[in-house]
């Protein structure tokens, strides 16, 4: 298999294998027009394999929502077919409409607002801004 190179974008790698594809809806790849390539199981030193993600083209993403769905993946930088920076990812303090509040009555899935979490600890734990119930 041969996924070209890219000359400007993003690589996402050491993504745990398997959740290629929930990084890709988490920064709504799919929403994108330049070419998004998702390599899934590829092999890995350090886990045995891994999914990448290759995105062809510089654009504004808010790339620590990645270390929420894969704390230990990195984003490396590509311009002119050089890595010109290899990003360390850290969870976001507050995630916005990333993920869904898991209680029916708390009043964001009862009202047109916003699903706002905030991280309530160093262990990675987001709880709901409005009922507190903690994401699953």
């Amino acid at each position: 298999m041969n996924i070209d190179s890219i000359e400007n974008g993003y690589v996402i790698d050491h993504i745990p294998a398997g959740n290629g594809m929930r990084v890709y809806d988490v920064l709504g790849l799919g929403e994108l027009s330049c070419q998004v390539a998702i390599i899934t199981n590829a092999k890995s030193k350090k886990n045995n394999t891994k999914d990448i993600i290759k995105i062809n083209e510089l654009i504004d993403l808010d790339l620590n929502i990645i270390a929420y769905v894969a704390p230990n993946a990195t984003v490396n930088v590509i311009k002119d077919n050089k890595r010109i920076e290899k990003r360390k990812l850290y969870p976001p303090q507050r995630l916005a409409n990333v993920i869904k509040c898991p209680n029916p009555r708390c009043i964001c899935n009862n009202e047109n607002i916003d699903h706002i979490f905030e991280r309530t600890d160093n262990n990675g734990t987001y709880r709901c801004i409005y009922c507190e119930t903690k994401a699953l």
